[in-house]
């Protein structure tokens, strides 16, 4: 598991306030850092996918535990 440049919990949440929160947050990660997102809404498995194909971030690391979905993207921008 890999250490993030930020983490940003957004469980209880649902789309589409994970996704904006994680495009806020990623303002604050300097290139070749990450974000680690944690998230609750099962939605959130698709959005960070077309988040990332939109932003032009790579996403490393997906999975799901007890409910929670953790996302590490990394800012390429």
């Amino acid at each position: 598991m890999a250490v993030a440049s930020k983490t940003l919990d957004v469980k209880s949440l649902t789309c589409p306030l994970p996704v904006l929160k994680a495009k806020k947050a990623m303002k604050d990660v300097p290139r070749g850092g990450t974000l680690v997102v944690l998230a609750t809404d099962p939605g959130s498995v698709e959005d960070f996918k077309v988040f990332c194909k939109a932003t032009g971030a790579t996403l490393l690391e997906q999975e799901e535990a007890g409910g929670v979905f953790r996302f590490l993207i990394k800012n390429d921008g």
